[in-house]
């Protein structure tokens, strides 16, 4: 797929809860701006591929949702769902579409509405009675805390986490949970699972986000700053890793596997990568994340924390835009999304958060918890 497969036309909807929108209103605001971005018609479209994790009263059950609301009849669209790494899995399904020769051009996009389901949070799924009660950071906590006492770091170093993404996120005006906080307020938030604090914790939020992508020898006939598919990565492991007792809570096998797929196709090193968008569902997913995408060994990614080096101006920016910390998460359109920035780094076009000299960019989504991730590598025409 190296290289055969461009990105042509990105859009993305202001994320937050979006009460006075609805799932269809949002998919057509995301696809529309892409289709203004790529400069084509809706015509143009041959197929599409629609990315929603948790349907809900107002859409996302099955591909009509995608057809109804952008009038896209009479050609294929299938609906994908693959937990926190639907968008991206959504997205991958388009490239390989299009790198085979089935299709020339193709339209993704990732659509949630979480805020208009009665209950808190995520529904959990799975055993009837070894999964009653639980939830997603209670889940994400035991690896947190089994990681924490192996590496002997404190809640001092998610805190920091938390502080730079929401600086990114103050500096994105499409961003769930724009402001700054300070390392203290973090520190004394109402806890939600140990170790994690409020501001550990990612948002419950609605958004959609689109890509266009084509052939590569058809992207100057849109644009001449493209951006190329390099490497793209997917890999499933047990959907309970947590049942499992050779599992050690340090990491997750599916990124580890996804990153090596995606590097391997992509003919690059994890130390070619400019900047990333990791999935920081909590504030101790970023450092793991970082480990298993290769940036760092094992027990390392505190150290770069608190030497600065993720920030804006460090030597690897993760999450510039703010991370789904500050972006917010609707689970089908965070992939999307972060495909989304990505481009919009390589093209320049991010003002205050703006990765300097990025050429290449990685987007990364990780759930089940850990049980499936994908993995994207994007990068400027050689």
């Amino acid at each position: 797929m190296r290289d055969k497969v461009a990105v042509i036309g990105v859009g993305c909807t202001q994320f937050g809860d979006l009460f006075e929108k609805s799932y269809e209103e949002l998919i057509c605001d995301a696809a529309f701006e892409a289709y203004a971005d790529a400069k084509i018609d809706p015509k143009d479209i041959q197929a599409a591929y629609l990315g929603t994790y948790l349907p809900g009263p107002g859409g996302g059950k099955s591909a009509t949702s995608l057809g109804d609301a952008l009038r896209l009849y009479d050609r294929p669209i299938s609906r994908v769902e693959n937990y926190c790494a639907t968008g991206t899995d959504a997205f991958r399904n388009a490239c390989l579409a299009v790198a085979s020769g089935t299709y020339d051009i193709v339209l993704v996009v990732g659509a949630e509405k979480l805020k208009d389901r009665p209950g808190r949070g995520l529904p959990r799924f799975g055993h009837p009675l070894l999964a009653k009660g639980n939830s997603a950071p209670g889940l994400f906590a035991l690896a947190a805390n089994r990681y924490m006492h192996t590496f002997k770091i404190g809640r001092d170093v998610l805190a920091k986490v938390a502080v730079k993404n929401h600086y990114n996120g103050a500096r994105n005006p499409r961003a769930h949970l724009r402001m700054e906080i300070t390392e203290e307020k973090v520190l004394r938030a109402p806890i939600i699972a140990w170790p994690f604090g409020l501001f550990d914790c990612c948002p419950t939020t609605d958004g959609a986000a689109a890509a266009i992508v084509c052939r590569a020898d058809w992207a100057k006939r849109f644009r001449d700053d493209f951006v190329l598919v390099k490497g793209v990565g997917l890999a499933v492991t047990a959907g309970r890793p947590y049942f499992d007792p050779t599992f050690d809570y340090l990491g997750f096998r599916s990124t580890q596997q996804a990153a090596r797929q995606a590097y391997e196709m992509a003919g690059i090193a994890p130390r070619d990568v400019d900047f990333a968008e990791v999935h920081d569902c909590f504030t101790w997913t970023e450092l793991s994340n970082m480990e298993d995408l290769g940036f760092c060994a094992k027990g390392e990614a505190g150290y770069w924390v608190k030497e600065g080096r993720t920030w804006l101006s460090g030597d690897l920016p993760i999450n510039p835009s703010g991370g789904l910390k500050s972006f917010g998460h609707p689970i089908g359109a965070s992939g999307v999304r972060m495909i989304y920035e990505c481009v919009m780094q390589l093209q320049g076009r991010c003002g205050e958060r703006q990765v300097k000299n990025a050429e290449i960019g990685l987007a990364h989504n990780v759930g089940g918890p850990g049980a499936v991730s994908c993995v994207v590598i994007l990068g400027l025409p050689s």
